[in-house]
């Protein structure tokens, strides 16, 4: 087994947080569910079935589920050719493959997504492994996607770091005892992510990089 650092996407290192909020909004406005973005912004990370939940309550009607789901992805893909990567992205990733280091996408996306995402970031020749929704029978904050990550990498946990930008990201580390390292850039403040559990927070994947010397991932190795 080897050392890595699982990377979250959405967020982290693709500029789509906000994206995903407004695609979210307008889904359930279509269906007469009114709901303030500032709610789901804060719910993003979490899988669809896990954030209509959240936000709509777990003892609603479900019937309509599919359907926003299907709008939010059909709004969503509408951005795909303008996503862009987060400052220093493509540089972080290279840089920890630099130090021996497997880097693995542990991703909730769908599969089509999340190669569309891999072609934004730019740095397939240095990625390990990747995960999408298919890999993990529960969402975020379970620890599915993530355990997935690391049985299809083989990366030894206990010496594996985890990069996201979500409190779910921080609690589903937690829950397998992987140190998780927090960015800003998705719009959780550095309290929010600290209080979840976060070992350290970054504004975004340059300011990790620029740091990288003292960050836990150089304790990897």
């Amino acid at each position: 087994m080897r050392p890595g650092v699982l990377f979250d996407v959405d967020g982290t290192l693709i500029d789509t947080t906000y994206l995903h909020a407004v695609s979210w909004w307008e889904a359930m406005r279509q269906h007469d569910r009114d709901v303030p973005m500032s709610e789901i912004h804060r719910s993003i990370g979490m899988g669809s079935d896990k954030l209509l939940d959240h936000l709509l309550g777990a003892d609603r009607d479900r019937g309509a589920d599919e359907e926003m789901t299907a709008a939010h992805d059909v709004l969503y893909r509408a951005w795909w050719e303008r996503l862009r990567p987060l400052p220093g992205a493509a540089d972080l990733v290279r840089a920890v493959a630099a130090r021996n280091l497997a880097v693995v996408l542990a991703s909730s996306a769908k599969e089509t997504e999340l190669n569309h995402l891999r072609g934004v970031l730019g740095a397939d020749d240095v990625i390990a492994a990747a995960t999408s929704s298919s890999d993990a029978e529960e969402s975020k904050p379970a620890p599915d996607i993530l355990q997935a990550a690391l049985d299809r990498s083989d990366i030894d946990p206990e010496r594996a770091v985890f990069v996201g930008d979500a409190v779910w990201d921080v609690q589903a580390s937690g829950k397998l005892g992987i140190p998780c390292i927090g960015l800003t850039c998705g719009g959780t403040s550095a309290a929010e992510l600290r209080e979840a559990g976060a070992v350290a927070t970054y504004a975004n994947p340059a300011a990790l990089l620029h740091d990288l010397e003292s960050s836990a991932i150089s304790e990897l190795g």
